[in-house]
């Protein structure tokens, strides 16, 4: 078992580390991905314990599974029906962790912690979706690059997932130095001060909120964020056009289609989907019209967009959530992530955007010469259960964020708040918004006010049943102001939320 272990494993990283990124993607678009899945679906059946159990219990006859339309009868699997009810050895190829040399920890959002192993062989298939962002976006292949890790360190996913990924770039040639202060500002400055310098680019790597204090602290202590040509890879939480532009402010980027991205991941599927020029220059156009957004989306908030490879991840989608299947050391089978969003095909999506007046790259303000690949498109909201209701209009946390990120507000905000309903001692309903503040910038009336004003504005502009359901008299937030970490509302180290409910 040893040696076989030790020969898939070379033969995977070969085969990477020897294939250019253009070559491994043409492949995969020649892949039958429902296909691909169904074989899947196969091995599964065959070789993991649990899962077998899994179809056993619900009187799954497995000869019946033989083409993709009865693949997607199978029975959905969750953290409660499967993860949590199958021992973590059971749930792996063989029935054993053998050949899984890394393991992540899910942060228990929803529930208790997952633990996640895998093995490096299957980091492959994600470390594409960093090259993409690496090449496609930030020319990395051309230019020598800083790479600095932003997430946090340790059994979480997001920092040492990431740095084994870039690691594997630059083991396959590319121009690329990795270092990793983690969730350290300090760390951050002396690294990036000390090496930037000696890098034709820099690339800062980390959750939305904390990338914004960094380049903002980094600033108060003179920072040249644009000397640096520093290039932003975000992951975890969904962000407006406008938090787009603000960030490109802050590091003298010219081409904000190409100079910040974000990526699509969870700890137990891995990076399922990244932005791309093509994706974001899509979403920026419909930023401006949310009419159109309403109708390719659903809706008219803004999700994530991203494009993904549909034999690395395969998604499809159950009552507006998402369910993704793909390999891993435990493999998911219809697996109901409960984001809510969509998927779209390559030709889906330039079908609606011809049919809206665009009809070449140029027109969504690329260059000319640029070709988007030709990967299908998943959209993602964040979980379904991150919103309040405020007499029947559904409000979302992005819809508060965009009045944070206007121009005479964001400067004073670190962008970070809680969105809550309350009940007033009349037995009326209030919407209240607790917002925190830069690092000695202290409470204000008047830029409460403008606070105020500002989010109105954009759920208004941006929330049709917020402007339709709400009383005029209703429409405008409470809002309070908060020091920087304040411990009842912004604590240190603790993953954020952006609403409570009126118990809490």
């Amino acid at each position: 078992m040893l040696k076989q272990n030790i020969s898939n494993t070379e033969a995977a990283f070969q085969r990477y580390l020897g294939t250019p990124l253009d070559q491994l993607l043409e492949e995969r678009l020649s892949v039958d991905p429902q296909a691909r899945v169904l074989a899947l679906f196969k091995r599964c059946a065959e070789q993991v314990p649990a899962y077998r159990d899994f179809l056993e219990t619900r009187k799954i006859d497995l000869a019946e599974i033989a083409d993709y339309p009865t693949f997607q009868t199978l029975p959905l699997m969750n953290k409660a029906n499967y993860m949590q009810a199958y021992a973590l050895p059971r749930r792996c190829f063989g029935g054993s962790l053998h050949g899984a040399d890394r393991v992540a920890v899910s942060s228990g959002s929803t529930g208790q912690p997952t633990f996640w192993p895998r093995s490096a062989a299957y980091e492959l298939d994600v470390a594409v979706r960093f090259e993409q962002v690496f090449v496609d976006s930030f020319a990395a292949d051309r230019r020598s690059t800083l790479a600095v890790v932003c997430f946090a360190l340790g059994n979480w996913v997001g920092g040492l997932f990431t740095t084994s990924c870039c690691w594997h770039l630059a083991r396959k040639g590319y121009p690329l130095m990795v270092a990793t202060p983690g969730n350290n500002k300090a760390e951050i400055f002396r690294v990036v001060r000390e090496l930037a310098p000696h890098f034709e680019q820099t690339v800062l790597l980390g959750y939305p909120p904390f990338v914004k204090d960094v380049l903002d602290a980094g600033a108060a202590e003179g920072m040249a964020w644009a000397e640096y040509r520093t290039k932003l890879v975000f992951a975890g939480e969904v962000f407006s056009e406008e938090w787009r532009t603000l960030l490109g402010q802050r590091t003298g980027s010219l081409q904000p289609c190409f100079d910040l991205a974000s990526l699509y991941g969870t700890a137990d599927g891995g990076v399922l989907g990244n932005e791309t020029p093509f994706s974001i220059a899509i979403r920026r156009w419909l930023a401006d019209r949310p009419s159109a957004a309403r109708e390719l989306f659903g809706e008219s908030r803004l999700p994530t967009l991203v494009q993904y490879d549909p034999c690395n991840r395969f998604f499809e989608v159950h009552e507006n959530t998402l369910v993704v299947s793909g390999e891993n050391s435990v493999p998911l089978i219809r697996y109901h992530i409960a984001d809510k969003g969509g998927v779209l095909g390559f030709d889906e999506m330039w079908d609606f955007l011809k049919q809206h007046g665009i009809q070449s790259i140029a027109d969504l303000g690329l260059p000319v010469d640029f070709k988007p690949r030709a990967l299908p498109f998943v959209f993602v909201f964040g979980r379904a259960d991150f919103t309040v209701s405020y007499y029947g209009a559904n409000i979302y946390p992005e819809n508060i964020s965009v009045g944070l990120e206007q121009a005479d507000v964001a400067r004073w905000v670190t962008g970070k708040f809680v969105l809550q309903v309350l009940d007033t001692p009349a037995g009326d309903k209030a919407l209240r918004v607790a917002v925190e503040l830069q690092p000695d910038v202290p409470p204000d009336r008047l830029l409460r006010e403008t606070i105020e004003v500002a989010i109105k504005q954009q759920l208004l502009r941006l929330n049709s049943e917020f402007a339709n359901y709400t009383p005029a008299e209703r429409q405008l937030p409470h809002v309070t102001l908060h020091g920087f970490a304040d411990p009842d509302y912004f604590p240190l180290g603790v993953k954020h939320r952006y609403t409570r409910t009126s118990a809490e």
